[in-house]
């Protein structure tokens, strides 16, 4: 199953895009598995269309020459490239993309939670932009996995490729899933943030991508 999201990820992803500057190529995930519903998929297709006009970080896109792609996943044979790699050069780039994230359609209803199975996906999408000085792989969600392959192993894969993992810890009680991401999704070089409810997504996402793209906070 695997091979099979290695290769639907090959073909989605297209050509490569022409070498040109880029400093960061950033693969924007988004779970839609069981656990989240009508309101909350919105408050995160919402909640990234908003950071994504943030006029700091457009400002932080278009200097760093960012490229982004947006993936939706939930089990093991469901992972979709609903945005495929957009260099963001123009504010006019930047507001293109977040109208797109923000008519973006649910990929996939009723189906299990495989982060490793949207990380290896994700890593399959950077043969596209190699010319990028560094790939990044945003992965967030609100649930511990239930089907697909170790985490930790393709958590593992990504940093032999060096790629950082970043996460988005989507919180109802406690830190069980903040505890997950660190132990088992976030690279070496990566961190997680913490939105304690889907409520508090939009707000986490735009300072993840903030700081994801400028590196401010080291």
């Amino acid at each position: 199953m695997r091979v099979c999201s290695f290769l639907v990820a090959s073909f989605l992803a297209s050509a490569p895009l022409a070498a040109q500057a880029c400093g960061t190529a950033l693969v924007l995930t988004i779970d839609v598995s069981n656990s989240i519903d009508t309101a909350e998929y919105r408050l995160q297709t919402d909640g990234l269309a908003d950071a994504l006009q943030d006029p700091e970080i457009v400002e932080v896109m278009v200097q760093g020459e960012a490229t982004l792609a947006v993936v939706q996943w939930s089990g093991v044979d469901k992972q979709s490239l609903s945005i495929p790699w957009t260099q963001i050069r123009t504010t006019l780039d930047a507001a293109r993309l977040s109208r797109q994230a923000r008519q973006m359609q649910r990929a996939f209803v009723l189906s299990d939670t495989a982060p490793a199975e949207a990380i290896y996906f994700s890593l399959s999408l950077f043969d596209a932009v190699a010319h990028c000085n560094r790939h990044v792989i945003d992965i967030s969600g609100d649930g511990t996995p239930n089907a697909g392959a170790d985490t930790r192993a393709a958590r593992n894969a990504a940093q032999r490729a060096g790629v950082t993992i970043n996460g988005i810890a989507i919180e109802s009680m406690g830190l069980a899933i903040t505890n997950f991401y660190r132990g088992a999704v976030i690279t070496r070089d990566g961190f997680v943030m913490t939105a304690r409810t889907h409520r508090e997504y939009p707000e986490t996402i735009r300072a993840k991508i903030l700081r994801e793209l400028s590196r401010i906070f080291g």
